[in-house]
């Protein structure tokens, strides 16, 4: 009898222990990205400006009445290819229309100019719960999609992406040696209500968790602009965008980026984006003897978050778009 008590006693502690170790196992687990090998760049460029137009055209094809009319492709076009062609990529939840101004000013320099709503982006309906189907493999596709029609467009391609659109120019750079210039502004590898280390674990948990929504502004809720965002955001979206800065973090541990530039800016009043996340990524490209340049905006000029967008109220293009464009064109 004490024997049989002994046992059940024995089988009970390898049970709890058991469990214990699951448990922690799966803690641990919790600290490691998961799922980035399925992320993989699949370049197929344009082999001239003809077949570059066409893919433009098809970038929306069935779509035009579901958009809002400011969120629609914009290509500024010199009727040919020319010596430098330019993408510009948005943030998550903004559309082309963020981009329209700075790209103009590139028009007028010379560039031929491409701005497309990244997937999901710039639907009229501003409560759309369509965003929350953006993954990153999506966003590494249409990095790549970009890149490969800009190749039809001019000898020399340049990329600049601000936030989500900053991840998706990084992966774009990190991968596609076709590109001469990337220019990253404030990458979303991070957010700064998140400490550091519990980046992966979050992204990991809201990933498994239903989605949710929250307001950019609790107060103004619907009521914020610009008129071409969504006034709202989805966890599953941003933990989707992580999935694909941390995709990029892993490749810049590993090899040198494939494009032949790097322009890395940072704003010091950012309050969104984690910069020390982005400070390793420069750290790790250093590390490989990349071709880099970095700038922040100084905190005086109290730049918000998203620094691009002329109707943000608290706008300073008349600094910010000379700035950048002596980046990317010294």
């Amino acid at each position: 009898m004490k024997q049989s008590k002994f046992l059940i006693g024995m089988r009970w502690r390898w049970i709890v222990l058991l469990i214990i170790v699951v448990v922690l196992g799966f803690a641990g687990s919790l600290f490691i990205p998961w799922n980035l090998r399925a992320l993989s760049s699949q370049p197929h460029p344009a082999q001239n400006y003809d077949e570059a137009v066409v893919r433009i055209e098809a970038l929306l094809a069935g779509r035009e009445s579901q958009m809002n009319p400011d969120c629609l492709v914009q290509f500024m076009t010199h009727g040919q290819k020319v010596q430098k062609a330019i993408v510009l990529v948005h943030g998550y939840t903004s559309c082309p229309a963020q981009f329209r101004e700075l790209g103009q000013d590139f028009y007028d320099l010379g560039y031929n100019v491409l701005i497309a709503p990244l997937p999901h982006h710039g639907l009229a309906d501003r409560m759309t719960d369509e965003q929350a189907q953006l993954t990153a493999d999506e966003l590494a596709e249409y990095a790549d999609e970009i890149v490969d029609i800009a190749q039809g467009l001019g000898d020399q391609v340049s990329m600049i992406g601000i936030s989500a659109g900053g991840v998706t120019t990084s992966w774009a750079a990190q991968n596609r040696s076709d590109i001469d210039t990337a220019l990253i502004i404030s990458p979303a590898f991070g957010f700064l209500q998140i400490p550091t280390p519990f980046t992966a674990p979050v992204m990991n948990a809201l990933l498994l968790l239903p989605n949710s929504y929250e307001w950019w502004d609790p107060v103004l809720q619907a009521d914020i602009g610009p008129l071409h965002a969504y006034p709202r955001y989805s966890k599953h979206a941003l933990a989707q965008t992580l999935r694909l800065g941390f995709a990029v973090q892993s490749g810049t541990r590993r090899s040198a980026p494939a494009a032949h530039r790097l322009i890395v800016v940072t704003n010091a009043n950012d309050t969104s984006v984690n910069n020390l996340m982005t400070a390793q990524v420069v750290t790790d490209w250093q590390a490989h003897a990349a071709n880099i340049t970095t700038y922040e905006f100084p905190l005086s000029l109290k730049l918000g978050h998203d620094l691009i967008d002329p109707a943000q109220p608290d706008q300073q293009i008349d600094i910010v778009y000379p700035q950048l464009i002596d980046l990317i064109t010294q």
